[in-house]
């Protein structure tokens, strides 16, 4: 079977069609799904009505599973986070920073995939910057102050006791979040940096996990990391993905940016989420 990529006119991203992921896939397709990821850094298979099992072995034609630090899996899977809200839930919302998943890490993970079970009528969009666009487009005077440079990743701010996510969190959250001190570590990544595959170069994350600038002053780091932070955000890198129920998303981290929006109160919404680990 030979899949069909639609791109989205965006900024990046792209709709599959053609392949059934409800049943295990041949060589020719997983390698044609990674070709349209690695170009495309998000792809949505739209009406694939699949099970964890299915998730987690379309998952697994792609890297190792990642390692998801401070964040419950569902019971009887290892691998399966839910990203969930109910109805009436008051926290505040889930991941709605703009960050590359857990960025913090020594080995980040190479891309995630989520799955829509319960979507809402209205809002709940994921949307995502195209991080190789950014540095394309950026100015060269900003790109000099930047090359060379490696960023102090860390969870500290969302995940450690005292972080956002941590034990003054809202009492309601659905998602079963585990601040932990482990969040207070760190680690050294460049901000410009060769994808791992494809070696085009790109930014690196961003403030959501990025807490300084190696060897830089701390006041000029901040202005540094904020600047960066204007430019790799703006709309015209952005692919603003509409979500629907049985449809899988897979992103790549090493590409894109991410954050997700609300307005959709009085709503549920509940996805299944996985972590493609990075090859050795």
């Amino acid at each position: 079977m030979t899949i069909v990529v639609r791109p989205s006119g965006q900024a990046c991203g792209g709709t599959v069609t053609g392949v059934d992921l409800t049943e295990p896939l041949s060589e020719r397709e997983v390698a044609d799904i990674r070709a349209a990821w690695l170009e495309h850094h998000v792809v949505a298979f739209p009406d694939q009505p699949m099970d964890d099992d299915d998730l987690e072995r379309f998952t697994l034609y792609f890297g190792p599973f990642g390692d998801d630090p401070y964040i419950a899996t569902i019971p009887g899977r290892d691998h399966i986070i839910a990203v969930s809200r109910r109805a009436d839930e008051t926290s505040p919302l889930f991941a709605d920073n703009w960050h590359s998943d857990w960025s913090f890490q020594k080995v980040p993970p190479a891309g995630t995939c989520l799955f829509g079970i319960d979507i809402p009528p209205v809002g709940g969009d994921t949307w995502f910057a195209d991080q190789h666009l950014a540095l394309d487009e950026m100015p060269d005077e900003l790109r000099s102050r930047l090359e060379g440079l490696m960023a102090v990743h860390s969870a500290r701010n969302a995940y450690a006791p005292a972080g956002f996510y941590g034990d003054n969190d809202a009492p309601d959250r659905s998602m079963d979040i585990r601040p932990s001190e482990t969040a207070i570590d760190s680690q050294l990544h460049p901000i410009i940096r060769a994808h791992p595959e494809t070696g085009r170069l790109g930014i690196f994350s961003t403030a959501g996990y990025i807490v300084d600038i190696d060897g830089v002053e701390a006041d000029e780091a901040q202005h540094l990391l904020v600047e960066l932070y204007h430019h790799q955000t703006q709309d015209r890198f952005v692919y603003k993905h509409r979500w629907q129920p049985n449809m899988l998303v897979m992103w790549d981290n090493r590409s894109v940016l991410h954050r997700a929006t609300g307005g959709y109160d009085g709503h549920d919404r509940l996805l299944h989420r996985t972590t493609i680990g990075e090859r050795h």
